[in-house]
């Protein structure tokens, strides 16, 4: 497909994509995939919140302070950028204050931080405005938990990406194991139900599906058959 072929296939792909769902259930994957596939700008809203959890905890904050956690939020810089020459597997580079921090995002203390931060009124109102504002300019698929219900409610397309919490958990620790991290695979699915917990049920933006979202099981399912699950979607296809 030449660059006109490919302009003029985009001009009635969806403007933005809104991606949902729960932790390691694959929506980060597909999404990135997704991205490439369509040549869209891919961004994972939930490396914003991991990143300001991750300088919560570099600093010393408690993260019970909610005013100190928002207030260093507020003043992060933060940058997200493509993987460009990294082999390492990472999908996406973030720079918190200048430093590369991808890969200590996936820690487990960051992992068992992240929900509480994500609760707090003035750390969500500073992240989605940051989102808002990459949203707007369009042909972005956009990854979190409430992307479709908050951050981009006008979306064309919304998707809801899930699986078992078993299924979850395994991901998770697998790549955990991959990258030499100490913990079982009973650790990380406390781990995965304590932030379905809070994640659905805090007061600000809970997660859950967008009431016009299409949802998509991920269980025992490749990233590359939900893609072209995705593709064969009616926003797709051309109906001129």
């Amino acid at each position: 497909m030449n660059s006109r072929e490919l302009q003029e296939t985009q001009d009635f792909y969806p403007s933005a994509i809104a991606i949902d769902g729960p932790a390691a259930s694959g929506k980060t994957t597909v999404g990135l995939m997704l991205a490439r596939r369509i040549n869209y700008l891919f961004l994972d809203t939930g490396c914003m919140y991991r990143a300001a959890t991750l300088a919560v905890l570099q600093r010393g904050i408690s993260i019970d302070d909610e005013i100190g956690v928002t207030r260093l939020t507020t003043r992060l810089e933060l940058e997200i950028l493509p993987a460009g020459a990294n082999a390492d597997g990472r999908h996406y580079s973030v720079f918190l204050n200048g430093d590369d921090v991808t890969w200590d995002l996936r820690g487990a203390e960051v992992d068992a931080n992240v929900s509480q931060v994500s609760t707090y009124a003035g750390v969500r109102e500073d992240l989605v405005r940051r989102q808002r504002a990459i949203g707007d300019r369009g042909r972005v698929v956009m990854v979190g938990r409430d992307i479709g219900t908050v951050v981009l409610p006008s979306a064309p397309l919304k998707l809801y990406v899930t699986a078992t919490q078993e299924e979850r958990a395994r991901r998770r620790w697998a790549e955990l194991e991959e990258r030499k991290r100490d913990v079982t695979f009973e650790q990380i699915l406390v781990q995965i139900d304590r932030r379905d917990q809070i994640d659905g049920n805090r007061e600000i933006s809970p997660m859950q599906p967008a009431i016009d979202a299409i949802i998509i099981d991920t269980t025992n399912r490749t990233p590359e058959q939900v893609v072209w699950d995705i593709l064969a979607l009616e926003p797709f296809q051309r109906t001129t």
